[in-house]
């Protein structure tokens, strides 16, 4: 057993062997040490190899799903070895002979199909990057769904890609490994290595030919040779996963450069879009927004909003379609209804493709159809354009329905190996053999009653016992008529006792082994029937991911629909002119958060509208914790949600096509490649200025404050400059560098805005306010004491910067004098803490009771307090 263990672990080097013995999958050596690590179970052992001890641990088959998720999620892939053979087989070949096992499935983060294995509302995507003489290409699929797509892609844009698919694994060619690697590790994705054969466009064409079972590609598209090689390598890594199992996959899509906003990796983290800063879905814009009732539903709306159209009139139609829903609220809250009870049908006849369905599935898309058939018995006759399509996808299935109906219970099991599924009266030999399995015994009596009627001997019994089985009894007085003819034709002796005589008939016999038989006949006939039910659905593959599409996109629409209304969203107009008005915008995320806590949002208005050839920005400041950061963001996203087709959290809203979506906001380092916060943050405007076009949208958020103050506002004043003049493109900018705001009498295109305060006895009070015009400090100590810092400091912050501000005003010589005079890090005692009590005004104010004063009374009092403040 070992040998062979052995033999076949040498196949997989690379992988954690599942070495299935009975009802255990084992693992040996090095693989059982990590294992039972990453597991957290017993490690034991099992004979010697070379005179050392064999460590050993094991998993339950029942629950090797729950494992392989740890060990996937922890970085491991796993080749399942089974049993191809049962113990008897193996024994008719020899006593010792060893049951054949081989590798049926390497179990990949990217090659998932199990529900246990994956999240419901969230694409699997394996990708696969090639490059051919300088072309690039990135394919994609999600073997769970059937989606294949292919992009060409420069190596400039792969991580953009990649930040907009976030794929769990990526494949690369040898070659492409050094220069590539940190690119996908950056992602977060598993890196696989394949050999350049893999890609090569040559044999990648022939092998999409043989899967797809065509004679050209044409029947497609046109493909690059990168692009055909990037899917070629996605099919031969499948059938080497998969053990030339091949899934159920939809045609290739080549999608078109420029059909989408660009969103790098950088804004796409800065945003928080699909998730949150901490790699959570909470606190999300894709979880604030989520009213998707169907997990198809959900990775539809989670695949629009990292790649919104550019396509006005398809963005058009989808918010037609939203209005639609919006004005009928009767027929958005049916089909949402019907929506729920519709289960995961995409990712059902996938499983089934791939032999590891079960009756469930069957039954998912038994049900998945059927309510696709009522949802479209909902639509008058009007019908949204974006949805004219997805409505006739949504009947055609009633041969199909009605076949599953037929053949299955309402609830079956999970496994096809457990029976019991297939319901009464569809299969006549099955109602048979269950009624002999569940009913033996008033079978037997009903062929006694017969044979009694038959010889007349009212004391004739069928019995049975272990070493006869079932035999009939009777009298040795009535014997003699069962062994005369013409019974005797018929009763066969079989024993004759002291008292008795034993009697058995073929069709007894028969009777007797189909009973014996009759659990594992019904087994195997139900098993027939499930393959032929499966083969029925997978024949009609294209018309059920058909519905599953358009139940997604119904679902989306009435999604969108339902959170317009229930949040007061506006349609927004978008069209490809350079406009950007927003009237009363709010952010989607922070809004929602503040509703939660019983608080209010401050709603702004914003205005980037420019002319084709010139820039339009605001020039943002302001202190901190008055909101500049929400406002930057709060329009970033209304262009998002708008050209991913869904109204917006504004009053009003006019968006011009954003081509490239960029955000620079926030603080965070990079330690692991030696990069400061600063650099970061370098990095990321380096990427903005070489990158943004006119038709881009750009959100600067305190450019240059990681560094020297001076070299900070100059580099945030050259990078305001080149977005003005070269880029001339749409942005917002915010700083503290006061200065900046005489760029707006120097640049046409830029206009101040700041966010209003009020101060009070010396605080500052935030109104969450965008107005135009500057701010004229950052109320930093303000903000410091707010946050708790002790009295100590903040009094001492104040003299330093009164110190600060009047030798600013003094020039050079003054900041020499005040170097010398006030030395900051010295160990000098702090300024001593000036004890405020309550003024004249006050100790007034606490003897007056208003209730007691008459008119006159009260004026008087008022010019009293009137003559106190003034002295």
């Amino acid at each position: 057993m070992m040998a062979q263990y052995l033999d076949i672990k040498s196949g997989y080097p690379d992988a954690l062997l599942f070495y299935r013995m009975g009802d255990f999958y084992e693992l040996f050596f090095d693989d059982a040490v990590q294992a039972a690590a990453a597991l957290d179970i017993a490690l034991t052992k099992r004979g010697k190899h070379e005179g050392e001890d064999i460590p050993m641990c094991g998993v339950p088959v029942h629950a090797a799903e729950g494992y392989l998720l740890t060990l996937i999620r922890k970085g491991f892939r796993v080749a399942v070895g089974e049993q191809l053979e049962s113990p008897a087989d193996a024994k008719k070949r020899g006593y010792k002979a060893v049951v054949k096992r081989d590798v049926v499935r390497l179990v990949t983060p990217g090659t998932l199909t199990e529900d246990s294995l994956l999240e419901a509302r969230r694409n699997n995507y394996l990708c696969a990057y090639n490059e051919v003489r300088g072309d690039g290409a990135i394919a994609w699929a999600d073997i769970s769904t059937g989606e294949m797509r292919v992009l060409a892609c420069t190596r400039a844009k792969l991580s953009p890609e990649l930040g907009r698919l976030l794929p769990k694994e990526i494949l690369l060619t040898e070659a492409l490994e050094a220069d590539c690697a940190e690119i996908v590790t950056e992602m977060g994705g598993a890196l696989t290595v394949l050999g350049a054969a893999s890609f090569d466009s040559g044999r990648c064409e022939d092998r999409l030919k043989d899967t797809f079972k065509i004679n050209s590609l044409d029947a497609f598209g046109q493909f690059s040779r990168a692009e055909i090689g990037a899917l070629g390598a996605i099919i031969d890594y499948l059938d080497i996963t998969q053990k030339g199992n091949m899934p159920l996959l939809q045609p290739p899509v080549r999608e078109e450069q420029g059909g989408f906003m660009q969103i790098d990796a950088a804004t796409r983290r800065n945003l928080e879009i699909s998730q949150s800063l901490g790699g959570s879905r909470d606190g999300s814009l894709l979880h604030a927004i989520d009213r998707t009732v169907t997990a198809s539903g959900g990775r539809l709306l989670e695949k629009r909003l990292s790649a919104p159209s550019r396509d006005h009139t398809l963005i058009q139609d989808r918010l037609d379609a939203v209005t639609f829903f919006t004005q009928d609220a009767l027929l958005r809250q049916d089909i949402r209804q019907a929506l729920r009870k519709c289960p995961d049908i995409e990712r059902a006849i996938s499983r089934l493709s791939l032999d590891r369905g079960g009756p469930r599935d069957l039954t998912a898309i038994r049900q998945g159809l059927a309510q696709a058939k009522t949802i479209d018995s909902l639509f008058s006759e009007t019908v949204p354009a974006e949805l004219v399509g997805s409505a006739a996808d949504l009947t055609g299935h009633d041969a199909l329905i009605t076949l599953l109906e037929n053949a299955l219970i309402a609830e079956p099991p999970l496994l096809a190996r457990d029976g019991g599924f297939i319901a009464q009266g569809y299969d006549a030999e099955l109602d048979e053999v269950r009624k002999l399995r569940d009913e033996g015994r008033s079978v037997i009596a009903a062929m006694q009653a017969k044979f009694i009627e038959m010889t007349g001997v009212s004391s004739l019994k069928i019995k049975h016992n272990n070493v006869l089985g079932y035999f009939i009894e009777t009298t040795a007085t009535h014997a003699e008529k069962m062994l005369s003819p013409p019974l005797s034709d018929t009763f066969i002796h079989r024993q004759t006792t002291a008292n008795q005589v034993r009697f058995t008939t073929v069709e007894l016999s028969e009777l007797e082994t189909r009973i014996l038989n009759a659990n594992g006949r019904a087994l195997e006939i139900e098993k027939r029937l499930y393959f032929s039910l499966k083969d029925a659905c997978l024949e009609k593959s294209g018309q059920v991911l058909a519905a599953s599409q358009a139940l997604a996109k119904i679902d989306v629409a009435t999604a969108f629909a339902d959170l317009a209304i229930e949040l007061n969203w506006c349609q927004p107009k978008v069209d490809s002119s350079n406009a950007f008005a927003v009237v009363g915008g709010r952010h989607p995320v922070v809004e929602r958060a503040l509703k939660s806590a019983n608080s209010h949002f401050v709603a702004n208005d914003c205005d980037l509208s420019k002319n084709k050839d010139a820039a339009a920005i605001w020039l943002l400041t302001g202190p901190n914790m008055a909101g500049k950061s929400t406002f930057l963001r709060q329009n970033a996203l209304i262009a998002l949600l708008a050209q991913a087709g869904s109204y917006v959290p504004a009053d009003m809203a006019h968006v011009g096509i954003v081509s490239q979506l960029f955000s620079r906001v926030g603080a965070s380092d990079d330690l692991a490649k030696g990069r400061s916060t600063f650099m970061v943050e370098m990095v990321e405007t380096a990427a903005i200025l070489n990158q943004a076009d006119s038709n881009a949208l750009v959100i600067l958020d305190e450019i240059g404050r990681g560094t020297a103050t001076y070299d900070g506002l100059s580099i945030a004043w050259s990078t305001l400059e080149h977005l003005h003049d070269e880029n001339k493109c749409r942005a917002l900018f915010a700083t503290h560098y006061h200065e900046m705001t005489q760029l707006s009498d120097k640049l046409d295109g830029v206009d101040n805005a700041t966010v209003a305060v009020r101060e009070h006895d010396g605080d500052v009070v935030f109104l969450h306010e965008v107005r135009k015009g500057a701010a004229d400090r950052s109320y930093g100590v303000q903000v410091a004491k707010l946050a708790g810092l002790p009295p100590k400091v903040i009094e001492r912050a104040k003299m330093v910067l009164d110190a600060l501000e009047k030798g600013e005003r003094e020039g050079a010589i003054g900041q020499k004098a005040l170097i010398d005079d006030l030395p900051l890090f010295s160990a000098v005692p702090s300024a001593p803490v000036r004890e405020i009590g309550p003024s004249e005004i006050e100790e007034r104010l606490k003897d007056i009771s208003p209730d007691e004063l008459t008119p006159r009374d009260a004026l008087a009092a008022l010019y009293d307090l009137k003559a106190l403040l003034n002295n």
